[in-house]
């Protein structure tokens, strides 16, 4: 008997994050959303309960951060558990592979708070500007 070899149909999924039908998107909308990012950064420093992420995340609903939890859940990144207890206890926490986001999404948390002055300063700019010469600029890009 010889040694088999491995199938050439078995070849690994290439992604195409510009494919508008590429699964991929769906994590890029995930990982991009503000309150992934946020929640994210607070399980960074260990496992936590849904009213301490609630008071740590300034300005997200409770609606939103459950949401938010939901989807990092079934995306693999955090982990629910759940204490039988009355109430009943639940803490979140990041998977290893949740644990592989936290330097990427710190590093864009570290950027946006080293660099909202200029984005202010633009933005301030921006809008000071003559608003009929921009709105023919953006007719003549296709905007």
């Amino acid at each position: 008997m010889g040694t088999m070899k491995p199938s050439p149909s078995k070849q690994a999924q290439v992604w195409n994050v510009y494919d508008a039908q590429c699964p991929t998107r769906l994590v890029l909308n995930r990982i991009a959303d503000k309150w992934t990012v946020l929640v994210v950064s607070s399980l960074e420093g260990g496992t936590k309960r849904f009213s301490t992420l609630r008071r740590e995340i300034g300005g997200v609903s409770q609606k939103m951060l459950t949401q938010t939890l939901r989807g990092l859940e079934r995306d693999g990144l955090v982990t629910r558990t759940i204490y039988p207890s009355v109430p009943p206890k639940v803490e979140y926490s990041l998977t290893p592979l949740g644990r592989t986001l936290v330097s990427l999404l710190d590093a864009i948390r570290v950027w946006s708070e080293t660099h909202i002055e200029e984005v202010l300063k633009a933005q301030t700019m921006y809008d000071s500007t003559d608003t009929s010469s921009l709105s023919s600029n953006r007719v003549a890009e296709g905007l």
